[in-house]
């Protein structure tokens, strides 16, 4: 992965732990591309144009107390000014709210196209889909 795509990659998950709409909001492609850039935050329907994606992270941030990614399985494919990333996102998620500190932990696997724009990768589309409970093997 070039070093650029790989520090979108990255940003894009450290904009999310944050919950900075500045930085989140400069990893998405803008310009001629903004009505192409498209969401799908697992169990939604998709989102289509750059103000409704970053409408849906405001509201996701606004609404996470406490996220934490690692991935694995981070797989990269680059054809010219596009890229493919997928991995598997192994979620921590905690709500200070609540008297015990609730804990959640899930997988999601998810894809992500990225564009070259102005000379920077940045973020088209990002699909997230959840693993749901593996059938362990016996």
């Amino acid at each position: 992965m070039s070093k650029d795509l790989d520090e979108t990659h990255a940003e894009f998950y450290a904009a999310f732990e944050a919950g900075d709409l500045d930085r989140m909001s400069a990893v998405w492609a803008g310009g001629p591309h903004a009505a192409a850039v498209s969401c799908v935050h697992p169990g939604w329907d998709m989102l289509r144009g750059r103000e409704e994606v970053l409408r849906s992270w405001a509201l996701i941030m606004a609404n996470t107390t406490y996220i934490q990614f690692v991935l694995t399985d981070v797989e990269t494919d680059v054809y010219g000014d596009h890229a493919v990333v997928t991995c598997k996102e192994n979620v921590l998620t905690a709500d200070e709210d609540t008297e015990t500190g609730f804990l959640a932990a899930g997988s999601i696997v998810a894809t992500k196209i990225f564009v070259r724009d102005g000379g920077e990768w940045r973020l088209l589309l990002h699909h997230g889909s959840p693993i749901l409970n593996p059938v362990e093997e016996e």
